[in-house]
């Protein structure tokens, strides 16, 4: 893990950090079946972890004091990822304007769906379109 991204996981508190290694976790595994040539980079960007492939957007995710009840999973808002993730999961996902899917620190994370949301941001420029939403 990037040391700068390390200090941020380390800086939350112990249930909110278990739930981000969580989805660092879910954000790896996606990547790691990708087909690229180059490989995830993490990094902070507006001081969150942040995560980017080569012809992808940047996926990225925090905890806010101000929101505790929830994390944040935060994608480029000049796409139509989340405009796409409504109309797919609008009932099953919370949403924060065109920005971020709310995932309430308390349940259980909807990993298959945040993997298909994931796959769609990380292969976002190489597509014309989104992989395995059927779209």
């Amino acid at each position: 893990m990037n040391q700068s991204v390390e200090h941020v996981f380390n800086s939350y508190p112990k249930n909110v950090a278990a739930k981000m290694h969580e989805l660092r976790s879910i954000i790896l595994d996606v990547a790691s079946t990708l087909e690229t040539n180059t490989s995830l980079e993490e990094t902070l960007k507006w001081g969150e972890p942040s995560y980017l492939v080569q012809g992808g957007s940047t996926v990225r995710i925090d905890w806010k004091e101000s929101s505790p009840k929830y994390l944040g999973l935060y994608f480029n808002c000049q796409t139509k990822l989340i405009d796409t993730f409504r109309a797919i999961f609008g009932s099953d996902l919370q949403f924060e304007g065109n920005r971020a899917i709310l995932l309430d620190i308390e349940s259980p994370l909807p990993k298959e769906i945040l993997c298909q949301c994931i796959h769609a941001a990380l292969t976002y420029h190489k597509r014309k379109k989104l992989p395995l939403l059927g779209i």
